[in-house]
């Protein structure tokens, strides 16, 4: 995501020189190649030159400070000016309503069904909610057999009509069931076309005046650049939507809707799609983009997504488990499968401060715990409970049983017995002792 501008923003902030103050003539060649890398990256011409005079106006006359060089200062000018580009700060969708109505709309393609899903999940288990799912693409069979398995796939029920062809019809009656049964947020999905047309935007100006949603989401897909750009400013001059959510934002990407879509339609991006998982799906935060843009990472992120997967009893038995000496290869497995629902494993990589661009010509597989995993599924009960016991004719079945080597199963045995050590030694006296060894060094 956003590789490519974050390597040429990188190499203009190097163009910099001198000391002292960023003037006029030190910072002309940066603030080009920094409209370049915008053009490049497909943003608008105009958006990208406002966006360079801002900061010009911003950086001209700054002090630079003994120990910051002035490229490290454009870096944090530039990074400020982005996150006001795209929105400033995360802005939530409105769920209020008895039930909440929520509007999906956008072009055929640009992922609204897998979209839908994604909210209904993402509002179930995180926000409580109660969601139904209304099919109304009438025109894509194939639509409405998606919705329902994602449906299944999340736990909530999806609401059909397979003899109408009227998507008002489906739209009212859905809510009018979802109000029957109790359902607290209602999801309506509706059919894209290919291009935008009179006959499609009348379709939805029927459907939204029908049922007066809470919010009308916007689905666009981020690698069609500029032109995603301009569908939504026609959606919205009909619609009035009140977000965008930007998919594929995973993909060979250039960022140029993320960065441009904000200016043009005046509406906040609210979402962004990472991945074909029902958990890839991200509260959009202009700040936190504009730190991983500019290869700084997305700290705040990564914590998130390890707390959604942490549970405080099982850390509190685990910790139990570590202090007694019991933590076995059970534990280990299940630790893999909570980094695994994290999501991409580069991306999660890229979230960390100057790892993004170490690893970005390497090639990181998210099956990369597949072997390991069948090594410990491949051991016995007892010996995933006490290691100990893997002698020599152990590990050869094992090695056997996984399709590994005995050389990786020794590997992952050592690495397993060293993890347990540095685990003891944190959750007990030894974590007591680092703690005053760290105060000692601070004083």
């Amino acid at each position: 995501m956003f590789e490519n501008l974050s390597d040429r923003l990188d190499r203009s902030f190097k163009l910099l020189k001198g000391q002292g103050r960023i003037t006029e003539i030190n910072i002309a060649e940066t603030l080009k190649d920094v409209r370049k890398a915008l053009l490049d990256a497909d943003v608008n011409y105009k958006i990208a030159k406002t966006f360079t005079d801002k900061v010009k106006q911003e950086a001209l006359g700054q002090d630079v400070l003994n120990s910051v060089k002035p490229g490290q200062m454009m870096v944090k000018i530039v990074h400020d000016e982005l996150a006001k580009l795209m929105g400033g700060e995360a802005v939530d969708i409105n769920v209020k309503g008895n039930p909440s109505v929520i509007l999906i709309a956008g072009l055929q393609g640009s992922g609204k069904t897998t979209f839908s899903g994604k909210l209904a999940y993402l509002q179930k288990t995180k926000k409580g909610k109660m969601p139904l799912l209304i099919a109304g693409d009438v025109y894509r069979p194939a639509a409405i057999d998606q919705l329902k398995v994602l449906g299944e796939q999340i736990g909530v029920e999806v609401y059909t009509d397979m003899d109408s062809k009227d998507p008002v019809k489906i739209a009212k009656d859905g809510i009018k069931y979802a109000k029957q049964k109790g359902f607290d947020l209602v999801i309506v999905d509706t059919a894209g076309r290919l291009a935008v047309d009179e006959q499609m935007m009348n379709e939805i100006a029927a459907v939204k005046k029908a049922i007066d949603p809470q919010e009308i989401l916007f689905v666009v897909d981020a690698m069609t650049g500029q032109d995603a750009v301009n569908t939504a400013k026609e959606f919205n001059d009909r619609l009035n939507f009140d977000g965008v959510v930007l998919t594929k934002l995973d993909g060979d990407t250039r960022g140029g809707a993320a960065l441009s879509i904000r200016e043009v339609v005046n509406k906040p991006i609210k979402f962004v799609g990472t991945g074909e998982k029902m958990e890839a799906l991200d509260v959009f935060h202009p700040e936190r983009m504009a730190d991983r843009i500019l290869g700084m990472g997305d700290i705040v992120s990564l914590v998130e997504k390890a707390q959604e997967q942490f549970d405080s009893e099982q850390a509190r038995k685990l910790q139990k488990k570590i202090a007694k000496n019991q933590f076995g290869f059970d534990d280990f497995l299940s630790q893999i499968q909570q980094i695994k629902k994290m999501g991409n494993l580069k991306d999660l990589a890229a979230m960390i401060p100057g790892v993004g661009k170490a690893l970005k010509n390497v090639d990181i597989d998210d099956d990369a715990f597949k072997g390991i995993e069948a090594i410990i599924q491949s051991m016995t009960p007892d010996e995933r409970d006490n290691p100990v016991i893997i002698n020599g004719s152990r590990r050869k079945r094992i090695a056997n049983g996984s399709g590994t080597s005995v050389q990786e199963v020794n590997r992952l045995i050592k690495q397993f017995d060293e993890t347990r050590k540095m685990m003891k030694m944190m959750s007990g006296g030894g974590g007591k002792n680092l703690a005053r060894m760290m105060n000692g060094m601070r004083n």
